[in-house]
């Protein structure tokens, strides 16, 4: 019997199931549902931003995670660098179209946690009264 075409590290016959950890549909919702991607995602929802805006924007982030992170975001299709040969450098930074089709669920996301904080925040404190 031939071996299985992979895809992905997957056998071709093998659906994806975010609920299976051999699935690698569990690594691109980690990526796309980490802290500071979400972050990012959102920031660049309005258009193009230079790495200074992006730093400016997404309040709390380091230098190397941002570095990293648009990186990350490059690396797997969400988002594309342009790099300007002039003094001083300058780089842009923006979603492609695949980053694009997140736009709505980072949204409603981000909405979602400025909508509930205070629900959430309640919960916990309650939870934590309770010993």
């Amino acid at each position: 019997m031939p071996e299985p075409t992979m895809l992905m590290g997957l056998p071709e016959f093998m659906p994806p199931d975010v609920l299976n950890q051999k699935c690698p549909s569990q690594r691109i919702l980690k990526l796309v549902t980490g802290k500071w991607n979400v972050l990012i995602l959102y920031a660049l929802r309005s258009g193009t931003l230079r790495y200074a805006e992006l730093e400016r924007r997404v309040g709390g982030i380091s230098q190397k995670v941002l570095t990293q992170t648009l990186r990350d975001l490059e690396r797997h299709g969400l988002i594309a660098r342009r790099l300007y040969p002039v003094i001083p450098p300058r780089t842009d930074y923006q979603l492609t179209d695949l980053g694009r089709s997140l736009e709505d669920l980072v949204y409603r996301l981000s909405h979602w946690a400025e909508t509930h904080m205070f629900e959430v925040q309640a919960a916990k404190e309650q939870y934590d009264a309770r010993g």
